[in-house]
């Protein structure tokens, strides 16, 4: 590690969140999000221009905010880092760009990030009193990674040590709650809207497919599952708020479901020692559960992040995934040549 990388000012523009945020270690003394959710919610979903524009606008006062928050100055962060991929293009641009004015402008040296890292690693931050985070990590461990654009097992190693055991084939399970969401003609975001509403339904009104129950590998597909639910509202016509609620409920199911079978497999194949879990849709309840209800049966313990902010997009988990790599000595050679990269794997990291 670089002499003191231990105050870290983190930058994320991956999608539509403008993020930064200031550690120490891998305490959080700020995680400011910016969100754009108002502003993409008439185009039921996020407008790339607009995306750009809007992080164009925030990243200044965000970085501004986000020192504050901390109570430091520019001065006395000892490196910068910023979510490098993967993400939407247009994006990404606006926060390794600035990452990098930063960066030659106060003369720190530079880290580039991976989005899904940040997920993977997201248990392992701590409050700003030191509470919560994994004080004793055990390796190996399986990470479900589970966002509106990925869906992703990953067998860790170590840090920095990480291999891609499973992924969507189609659509990512966000995605996919987002669609069914929109078939029942529910509020954007979809995915929160349709999880909000399954609480009040009936998950056993509906028999809806679990994608890939016998398929024996640790890929995901929710392309068939989305169409049943396609043919299911035409069949039925106009449905009235119970038989939403139940819907929502039922197809709920068959998702979560999906998601706990491929990660039982998972565990079964790795024996792994612990199990980490990340992502915006984590945030769903009855994901949290069954997850923690099954791992709980192969004795396997769960870690989830302290804080809902570090589920969803944010800068948090970017400085905390670079303290990690800044003691690996991972730290951008040229800063003046980094560039986005939408398609970034998490292998090899």
């Amino acid at each position: 590690m670089a002499k003191s990388t231990k105050l870290i000012l983190a930058i994320d523009t991956s999608c539509d969140e403008t993020a930064a945020a200031v550690t120490k270690g891998v305490k959080i003394l700020s995680n400011i999000i910016a969100s754009q959710t108002q502003i993409h919610k008439k185009y039921g979903g996020v407008e790339p221009l607009m995306a750009k524009r809007e992080h164009q606008r925030l990243i200044d006062p965000v970085v501004g905010k986000s020192l504050e928050q901390a109570g430091v100055s520019i001065e006395e962060i000892d490196a910068i880092a910023v979510t490098q991929g993967p993400g939407l293009a247009i994006a990404l641009e606006i926060g390794v760009d600035k990452a990098k004015r930063l960066a030659k402008k106060y003369d720190k040296p530079l880290i580039a990030v991976n989005h899904m890292e940040g997920h993977l690693i997201s248990a392992f931050a701590q409050d700003k009193d030191g509470s919560f985070g994994i004080s004793n990590p055990e390796f190996p461990a399986i990470g479900l990674l589970v966002s509106g654009g990925h869906t992703e097992l990953v067998l860790m190693k170590n840090f920095g040590k990480y291999e891609l055991v499973g992924q969507t084939l189609d659509d990512a399970a966000g995605e996919c709650f987002d669609k069914v969401a929109r078939i029942l003609d529910l509020d954007y975001p979809g995915g929160p809207a349709l999880s909000k509403l399954a609480k009040k339904g009936d998950e056993n009104a509906f028999d809806f497919p679990i994608p890939m129950k016998s398929s024996g590998d640790l890929n995901f597909s929710f392309s068939g599952l989305k169409t049943a639910c396609l043919y299911a509202s035409q069949e039925l016509g106009k449905l009235s708020r119970k038989q939403k609620a139940d819907f929502a409920a039922s197809f709920e199911k068959s998702a979560v479901a999906h998601l706990v079978n491929k990660l039982s497999t998972a565990v079964r194949t790795y024996k792994p020692k612990m199990v980490l879990i990340g992502g915006g849709v984590i945030n769903n309840e009855k994901l949290q559960e069954k997850i923690k209800k099954e791992m709980g049966y192969a004795d396997t313990p769960v870690y989830v992040p302290f804080n809902n902010n570090l589920l969803t997009d944010n800068a948090a988990m970017i400085a905390v995934a670079a303290y990690y790599m800044a003691k690996r000595g991972k730290f951008v050679k040229d800063p003046s040549k980094l560039d986005r990269v939408p398609n970034l794997s998490l292998e090899n990291s």
